[in-house]
């Protein structure tokens, strides 16, 4: 116990016996306030260091696309642009599908009388008995009138020799309407007369030559050697086209 005592002491001696270093602040190096300001004076400004971040590198994979959005209202419209230069001349198109023919509206006919003809007690229809023409077959021989079937403008004509010393007194009529007169007074010659008028005729309507009655004493001439008598007539312009 007394060595260890011993030991104890001597250990004391050596820790108490070594020289210590002075004392000295962590801040006793730094120069005083007033030195320290003429030293950031005179010292040049560090650059300033700004972080730059390079995005092509961050870039990821390109994404889907997405839904299309409402259309917008439209613009004011703008100002009529000047007139472009014209352009080069296009392909000569395809000949096109053939059409309908042509459906034209006819009506013609011109008929004749080889007998003379007599006034009576009443008027007469002048009756033909001869065709030189009638298509579509719009004149009634029978009847001897001519029967619209194509509404339009239609011209007629009468073609009659008068007999000598007796009056010739006859009317294109249509339907029962006088509208036009054959005359020739009495005479010892005997002459050809004729009358023409165009019409404007409604489908149904008829067009004849009508003969005066006895109170006027004529007669019209023929014979079967020449045609002296005849009525024609044919469509001008229908209606619709």
């Amino acid at each position: 116990m007394f060595g260890s005592l011993l030991l104890a002491c001597l250990f004391l001696h050596l820790v108490v016996s070594v020289p210590q270093p002075p004392c000295r602040r962590c801040c006793d190096h730094l120069p005083a306030l007033d030195e320290a300001a003429t030293l950031r004076e005179r010292t040049p400004a560090m650059p300033e260091v700004r972080t730059y971040i390079n995005m092509t590198i961050l870039k990821g994979d390109k994404g889907d696309r997405g839904e299309r959005g409402t259309p917008g209202k439209p613009g004011i419209e703008g100002s009529l642009g000047p007139r472009g230069s014209e352009g080069p001349k296009g392909d000569k198109g395809q000949a096109g599908a053939p059409g309908d023919a042509c459906k034209s509206q006819y009506s013609a006919f011109s008929v004749g009388r080889r007998k003379s003809l007599h006034s009576v007690d009443n008027y007469q229809a002048l009756i033909f008995d001869t065709i030189f023409v009638n298509s579509p077959e719009h004149f009634d021989m029978f009847a001897g009138k001519y029967r619209c079937q194509i509404p339009g403008i239609y011209f007629f004509n009468v073609n009659i020799h008068t007999w000598n010393f007796k009056e010739t007194y006859l009317h294109i009529m249509q339907n029962n309407s006088e509208k036009a007169i054959v005359y020739a007074q009495p005479s010892d010659r005997s002459i050809m007369q004729s009358q023409s008028i165009m019409l404007l005729l409604q489908e149904g309507d008829e067009v004849w030559v009508r003969l005066y009655k006895r109170e006027r004493e004529n007669a019209i001439y023929s014979d079967d050697v020449d045609m002296y008598i005849t009525f024609n007539g044919y469509l001008v312009k229908p209606e619709t086209e």
